[in-house]
């Protein structure tokens, strides 16, 4: 299953939205550098999706606020 993922990185807390065009967005405390973002957006998805981490991953927009994640 593929998501499309919008991402607010330097959030004041870290939380996860679903909006109504079917889009989660992400808050994220963490700074875009380093990958440190995207390391906890698959922190907090698999929090929210009730997955393990590991069946989470990134497979576009790396360094980009629209990501779109993949799910196993």
């Amino acid at each position: 299953m593929k998501l499309t993922v919008r991402v607010k990185p330097n959030a004041r807390k870290n939380e996860v939205k679903h909006a109504e065009d079917g889009t989660l967005t992400i808050f994220v405390i963490d700074p875009p550098r380093e990958g440190k973002a995207n390391e906890k957006i698959i922190e907090l998805l698999s929090e929210y999706l009730g997955k393990p981490k590991r069946s989470i991953s990134i497979v576009a927009g790396f360094k980009s606020k629209n990501k779109i994640v993949e799910i196993d």
